[in-house]
């Protein structure tokens, strides 16, 4: 299915006394371009985040950003050393024994103190788990939202293929025409030469002329790049960079028909032909 590169997709969900919430957005890229932003306390998550992704994009630019609040109620605890206390009430008593006139040392005095608190810091290797999982799932919805976008891009891209056909066969209606006013000049050129005696350039100016009045090879390879395209737009794989590629080749052959056209229909259908050409490449430039 052809997926499109532009996409947005968000999820959260509580874990142990952690709101996690993940939001990934992705554009147009040649290759694939990961741009993590996380937290201090889940930076180690990075590496398992670039091969989660890769597992389910092939192309594009994606921002991948996770973003959590902690309920607080469940701040971190401060634990107590106790034989630092003890410490120190002891230094402090022998200290206040030689002094006259001590001053009273409060808890908050003994708290500033180093050594004497330390904070309980939350085991995140769970939570660094479910954060992992939630973010597959995020990618798998993201997926889905290219899918569908991607089915809009080749419904697009076939209808432009069908009018392509069209101007094809107009062309191809109208050669018979073509080719007897380009005989008629080639005629009238040659009695032209004879009369000047220019064998030269008599060879040219007709080597010229039925190069102009061979154009079925280029109908031909158009007609083959759009049964290709078509045959592309089914297939389960990236085909971004094949279908950009036949987008080349399909203005090649446009403008090779617009260079040999003698006449304003013909040129107006290989205009025509390299609108609908330039319609397709922008979208293709946004597939996968």
């Amino acid at each position: 299915m052809i997926r499109s590169m532009t996409a947005f997709a968000t999820s959260e969900e509580q874990v142990a006394n952690y709101k996690l919430v993940w939001e990934i957005r992705t554009v147009n890229h040649r290759y694939l371009d990961v741009s993590p932003r996380l937290p201090e306390i889940f930076r180690a998550l990075e590496p398992a985040l670039r091969e989660k992704v890769a597992s389910f994009l092939k192309r594009g630019k994606v921002d991948c950003n996770i973003s959590y609040k902690k309920d607080k109620q469940s701040e971190d605890t401060i634990e107590i050393n106790s034989a630092r206390v003890s410490a120190i009430l002891k230094a402090t008593a022998a200290i206040e024994s030689q002094m006259d006139k001590p001053r009273a040392i409060s808890a908050l005095d003994i708290l500033s103190w180093s050594g004497v608190q330390t904070e309980v810091a939350d085991n995140m290797l769970p939570i660094h788990e479910r954060a992992l999982l939630l973010l597959a799932s995020t990618l798998e919805q993201l997926v889905e939202a290219r899918e569908r976008e991607g089915e809009q891009i080749a419904i697009m891209v076939e209808t432009r293929c069908e009018k392509i056909l069209q101007q094809v066969v107009l062309a191809k209606k109208r050669m018979p025409e073509v080719k007897q006013l380009l005989r008629e000049k080639l005629q009238k050129k040659i009695d032209d030469l004879l009369a000047e005696s220019d064998n030269e350039r008599l060879e040219q100016e007709l080597v010229y002329l039925l190069q102009k009045m061979d154009v079925d090879e280029e109908m031909d390879r158009l007609e083959t790049h759009v049964k290709e395209v078509r045959r592309i737009l089914k297939q389960d794989e990236p085909v971004g960079r094949r279908l950009d590629f036949l987008m080349q080749e399909l203005n090649r052959e446009a403008n090779t028909l617009g260079s040999k056209s003698v006449d304003v229909e013909t040129t107006n259908i290989s205009v025509e032909l390299k609108v609908l050409i330039e319609q397709m490449r922008e979208q293709i430039q946004n597939i996968e």
